[in-house]
């Protein structure tokens, strides 16, 4: 047997799904491209998480999108977040071109225009609807994150958090922990801390107020608060296909610690809430985690753990996460070694750190009868990619060149009248549009103080009643008349003692 013969083969014993899959494309080996060797990721592997690299312009975002449809044609809802708005396409058929039909006769897959639901969120409000989270759901930790704290700062922050738990005082938004810092900081608040959690320096109170009121300058405080989004909407279906759901951060592309911190309190929700289902036949949801680098830069090390347990555990929920990012060396190791589904566009090798991140990734890949992998990976071109994934038994399979289908919706932004059009005819918008304000920690604060004030107030300056009064009155002249008849009673026994000494 040939070394293409044997290569096409390896494919596909090792691509072999018997149950649903996601169809990627066709092999690739010395320059050609192979129909008869189908790429398939089985959609019961899907939980098993994964990562899609690769560096700029190589064709990630186009990968996200094959899958993403192919998943929803699966029945299998999908989160994404969408950086530049130009997956809003998913909502509209693609139309089929020269170049479109070339690629599909190449992989053997006919091609086919298709549209998908989807519902597009935003955390700003606009270009989307809103998604909120409460700060009791946010945690300590990631707020901790977003606001920039130090050690000292995050550990007061968790400390606040643990009180108003105790205490019942939900935290719901910025507002109820700017109150919260000031309330336990000084006076009266700061005494019922001090006991059970440790006082509270004004310089730590002070530096995290200050990290606040920067962020709510920033115009995007309205992520925190109600209605707060329920998670039970990313599992919607519609016409038998699951929905697409896209977070449109066009608006806050400035502010990457922010939109991927709020993503990935997102994902801790859906952790914290789903119940265990084991391995099922295909996921109930994937979360693609896109821009994954920023979530890991400068992270404390309790972020870092509590991404590494989610990451480990969510599975047995059934939701599959996909990281998307330039490099696998983005990617702390422990969360790496979970991620059993690889997709790698090309690796460009320009300056010593490219170089280095590329002989980093080609360590992550077992080795390859068919390539020097270093080389394939600076060699791949536009739509192209190295792949292994977890067959239905959860063995790695054949490393393998691939030529990716193209995906069957428009590559871009959808116009504006369908991203309006699916806004408007959204049922979730009406859930979500407007802020809902109730009694939170900031109103229980203040009508303890307020209850306070009065209290004391009353203490010292409160008038009587009439019939106080008159008590009083009666109580001071029997008390003034008592003091006289003691008096006289006092003078009659010195006089007639005097008068008997005489």
């Amino acid at each position: 047997m040939d070394k293409k013969a044997d290569f096409v083969s390896k494919v596909q014993n090792s691509y072999n799904p018997q149950g649903e899959f996601i169809s990627l494309g066709a092999g690739i080996l010395q320059g050609e491209v192979f129909a008869e060797a189908q790429v398939k990721l089985p959609l019961k592997m899907m939980n098993r998480h994964g990562l899609i690299a690769g560096a700029t312009g190589t064709g990630k975002t186009r990968t996200l999108q094959l899958i993403a449809e192919q998943l929803s044609m699966a029945a299998v809802p999908v989160f994404m977040l969408d950086v530049k708005g130009d997956l809003s396409g998913l909502a509209e058929p693609g139309t089929t071109n020269a170049a479109i039909q070339e690629r599909a006769n190449a992989v053997g897959i006919p091609y086919s225009p298709e549209s998908f639901p989807v519902e597009q969120y935003a955390l700003t409000g606009e270009l989307g609807i809103p998604m909120r989270l409460r700060i009791s759901e946010f945690g300590p930790v990631l707020l901790a994150r977003i606001l920039g704290l130090n050690d000292t700062q995050a550990g007061v922050l968790a400390a606040l958090f643990k009180f108003a738990e105790d205490q019942q005082m939900p935290l719901v938004d910025l507002a109820d922990v700017k109150k919260l810092v000031n309330y336990l900081s000084e006076g009266a608040g700061a005494d019922l801390i001090k006991a059970d959690y440790g006082k509270i320096s004004t310089s730590s109170a002070g530096a995290i107020i200050r990290k606040i009121v920067a962020l709510e300058q920033q115009g995007i405080a309205a992520i925190f608060g109600e209605r707060q989004f329920d998670i039970q909407d990313l599992f919607q279906r519609v016409d038998g296909k699951g929905v697409i759901s896209l977070l449109n951060i066009v608006a806050i592309q400035n502010q990457p610690v922010l939109f991927s911190t709020f993503l990935w309190g997102l994902l801790a929700q859906l952790f914290k809430e789903l119940p265990e289902v084991g391995d099922l036949p295909k996921p109930k949801l994937v979360f693609f985690f896109d821009e994954a680098h920023l979530l890991f830069q400068d992270a404390s090390k309790s972020f870092l753990t509590q991404v590494e347990q989610v990451v480990r555990l969510i599975r047995s929920k059934g939701v599959g996460v996909f990281f998307c990012t330039q490099a696998a060396t983005d990617l702390p190791d422990s969360v790496l070694a979970q991620l059993g589904n690889r997709v790698q566009h090309a690796l460009r090798a320009f300056t010593p750190n490219d170089a280095e991140a590329l002989r980093k990734t080609v360590k992550t890949y077992p080795r390859s009868a068919f390539y020097e992998i270093d080389q394939l990976l600076t060699s791949l071109g536009t739509g192209q990619a190295l792949i292994t994934v977890l067959n239905e038994k959860g063995i790695p399979t054949e490393v393998v060149a691939t030529h990716l289908r193209p995906a069957l919706a428009v590559m871009g932004p959808a116009s504006a009248a369908t991203q309006q059009q699916l806004l408007q005819q959204s049922p979730l918008l009406a859930k979500y549009k407007q802020a809902i304000l109730s009694r939170s920690a900031a109103e229980i604060i203040d009508e303890k103080m307020s209850s306070r004030e009065t209290a004391e107030k009353g203490s010292t300056t409160r008038r009587m009643s009439p019939l106080e009064s008159a008590q009083r009155t009666a109580s001071n002249t029997l008390a003034r008349e008592g003091v006289k008849l003691l008096g006289k009673i006092a003078t009659g026994i010195l006089n007639a003692f005097l008068k008997k000494k005489r």
